[in-house]
């Protein structure tokens, strides 16, 4: 249980009940209030010591192994289609995320751009066509490098 105080060093007995506590799949959080210390000690102490640190890593990617299998494992089974939905929409959001209702896509934003452009080259003067078309395909420019970094456009 949780002692008094926030130890400036982890006992022996505080590091076995981190280490179990990330292998079971807690947070650093949840094992620092276990054990009655902070966050801030547990890096601390990870910084100190690369042993310690290797094994924290080790308990929280083994963790994250175990959930990931048992999501696999799910999967394998018709009954369980949404462990499969649910690992794809993580593994990659953009494409297999449910999108709510006002989140625009960069291709639904370059097909609106292009029909704009349509429009300017209608119905502006020649003059201050090329200016604005300019502009507006500057604009795509920088959509599309957001777009390919992970970043969503939200509609208004």
């Amino acid at each position: 249980m949780a002692k008094a105080g926030r130890p400036e060093k982890l006992t022996a007995e505080d590091r076995t009940s981190i280490l179990a506590i990330l292998w079971a799949g807690g947070t650093p959080r949840l094992a620092a209030r276990y054990v009655g210390c902070t966050v801030k000690t547990i890096n601390k102490t990870m910084k100190e010591d690369p042993e310690f640190a290797a094994e924290v890593r080790k308990k929280q990617e083994s963790s994250e192994v175990a959930y990931l299998g048992n999501i696999r494992k799910a999967a394998e089974e018709v009954r369980y289609w949404r462990a499969a939905a649910w690992a794809l929409e993580r593994i990659d959001p953009r494409r297999y995320a449910a999108r709510q209702p006002d989140v625009v896509t960069f291709p639904q934003i370059r097909r609106l751009m292009v029909q704009l452009a349509d429009v300017i080259n209608a119905e502006v003067p020649e003059e201050h066509r090329d200016k604005i078309l300019k502009r507006l395909t500057d604009i795509c420019g920088s959509l599309e490098s957001r777009s390919k970094k992970g970043t969503r456009s939200h509609g208004t």
